[in-house]
C-alpha cells in the first residue's frame, strides 16, 4: 500500500488529540516520532496507539547511546504490546551533542553500538535470555519479563553506504532525512528494491519563498555542520557546493555561513510552496524510490497546524 506518513507531536500545537484521531480518515498511513530535546520518542505514540488505532506507529529515531540495551527493549515492548503488528522502532547512533552533551553518555563506534544494539534487540524481543559479550557493549542474563507476542520491526537510521547496507541486511528497512528527490536514488542504490526506506521531510506551506529560504538556511546550517550530516551532503555531491558554509561556520561567521548556502540547496532540501505543490514534491521522492515519506510541516504562524495537516493529506 502507499504510505503517507506524518510527524508527531504537530509543530506548534503538540499532541492534538483529535487531529491524530482524525489522520487515518485523511489518509495519512503511519504517525513517527522523533527524539532530540522535545518530547521523548516513545510517549506519543503510546498515546497515538489509542487515539487512532489504524495507523502504523514509529519511532525516527531513539539513540541507540542514551539508554542501556535493556530498557531500550522493555521500553520497545511495552510500545509493541500496545499496538501489535503496528510499531517500528526506528534506531539510530544519533550525534555527540545529544548523547555526550545532553546525556552524559559515550558516542563510541556509532557503526559498531548501533549494529550491537540491534542484534541485541532482535534476541530480545523475540523473548530470548540475552547473555553476549558484544563489541560495545556486554549484557548478563537480560529476559524480557513480557516479551511481545508480535515482535516490533527495527528500522535503522542511515545516510551512508555501511549504514544502509547493515539496514538491508540485518533490519527491516532504513531511515534517512535531509536529502532531494534526486538523492533518493543514489541512496536506493545501496539497498534491496524490497528494503523500506523511510525519510522525514521537511515542508513549509508558503509562497514566500525569500522567507522560507532564511528559515531553510538557518536548518540547513544546524544541521549539516554536524559532522555525520557533512559527510552524508559529501558523499551525496554536495561537498564543493557547501564548502563556503562549512569553512565559514569554522571560523565562527555565523551569518556568512548562512549567506553562504545557495538557494538551490535550500529549495533541493527543504519542500515549499503551496499545500498542492508541496504534495506534488513529496510524491518526487516516491516516483524516486522513497517507500514512506514522513511528512514534518513547520509552523510559521501563518496558518493553524490542523489546517496545514489537512492540506498536506493525500490527494
Amino acid at each position: 500500500m502507499a504510505r503517507w506518513g506524518i510527524t508527531i507531536p504537530f509543530a506548534g500545537s503538540g499532541l492534538d488529540r483529535e487531529l491524530i484521531a482524525e489522520l487515518p480518515s485523511l489518509g495519512y498511513t503511519d504517525a513517527w516520532s522523533a527524539e532530540v530535546n522535545g518530547n521523548d520518542g516513545f510517549t506519543p505514540l503510546a498515546l497515538a496507539a489509542e487515539w487512532a488505532p489504524e495507523l502504523r506507529l514509529g519511532t525516527a529515531i531513539v539513540p541507540v547511546s542514551t539508554r542501556g540495551p535493556g530498557l531500550l527493549a522493555m521500553t520497545a515492548a511495552t510500545l509493541a504490546e500496545r499496538a501489535p503488528g503496528r510499531f517500528l522502532l526506528g534506531i539510530g547512533a544519533s550525534s555527540p551533542a545529544i548523547v555526550e552533551r545532553w546525556n552524559a553518555g559515550e558516542f563510541v563506534k556509532p557503526f559498531a553500538r548501533t549494529r550491537d544494539t540491534l542484534r541485541f534487540l532482535r534476541r530480545a524481543l523475540d523473548g530470548e535470555k540475552v547473555t553476549e559479550a558484544y563489541e560495545t557493549f556486554s549484557v548478563q542474563g537480560f529476559k524480557l519479563e513480557r516479551a511481545p507476542k508480535t515482535p516490533p520491526k527495527i528500522v535503522l537510521a542511515a545516510l551512508r553506504p555501511r549504514m544502509l547496507r547493515l539496514a538491508a541486511a540485518e533490519a527491516d528497512g532504513a531511515i534517512t532525512n535531509w536529502l532531494s528527490p534526486g538523492d533518493v536514488q543514489k541512496v536506493r542504490g545501496e539497498i534491496h528494491d524490497e528494503t523500506e526506506l523511510i525519510a522525514r521531510l521537511f515542508i513549509i506551506v508558503s509562497e514566500d519563498a525569500d522567507r522560507v529560504r532564511a528559515i531553510g538556511r538557518r536548518m540547513i546550517a544546524g544541521y549539516l555542520t554536524v559532522p555525520v550530516y557533512a559527510a552524508f551532503h559529501d558523499w551525496l555531491g554536495r561537498g564543493e557546493v557547501l564548502r563556503p558554509m562549512h569553512e565559514a561556520w569554522a571560523a565562527g561567521d555565523r551569518a556568512a555561513a548562512l549567506k553562504a548556502i545557495p538557494d538551490e540547496v535550500v529549495d533541493d532540501l527543504i519542500i515549499h510552496g503551496t499545500a498542492e505543490q508541496c504534495r506534488a514534491r513529496v510524491n518526487e521522492y516516491v516516483e524516486n524510490g522513497l517507500t514512506t515519506p514522513v511528512l514534518a510541516p513547520l509552523d510559521l504562524g501563518d496558518q493553524p497546524m490542523d489546517q496545514t495537516v489537512r492540506n498536506l493529506a493525500p490527494q
